[in-house]
């Protein structure tokens, strides 16, 4: 159990790593009221979690066992609804509704399917 806790763990520290450099890339060369940082770290990784699972379902490219590092780890560290959710919030609180219901709206619908473009991208 301790070894697939610190595999997962490493995992979460690059998908981590790549969502800061995510948020600084956004931060850097884009202007919006719109959180596209986490909007596109949360919909990429909903297309890397429907292709993992569906290399691991269709294919034998990926034991089940990529699921601890590449899901759990990469994926976990990658996204966050933690953001998601605050963000919604503060779009809301500062009165701008139409917004944070857009975000939320189009964040779920994209990211399910994307989710379904990265099983359907694996042919068996």
């Amino acid at each position: 159990m301790f070894k697939t806790m610190l595999i997962a763990g490493c995992g979460g520290f690059v998908g981590t790593c790549c969502r800061y450099l995510v948020i600084r890339l956004c931060a850097d060369h884009v202007v919006t009221r719109f959180p596209l940082a986490t909007f596109l770290v949360n919909i990429i990784g909903c297309f890397l979690v429907g292709l993992i699972y569906g290399l691991i379902e269709k294919t034998d490219l990926l034991p089940a066992s990529a699921t601890v590092p590449l899901v759990i780890g990469f994926c976990g560290g990658f996204t966050t609804f933690s953001s998601f959710a605050n963000e919604i919030w503060n779009i809301g609180s500062r009165g701008d509704l139409l917004l944070s219901i857009f975000y939320m709206t189009v964040s779920i619908v994209v990211g399910l399917l994307l989710v379904w473009c990265g099983r359907a991208v694996v042919v068996k």
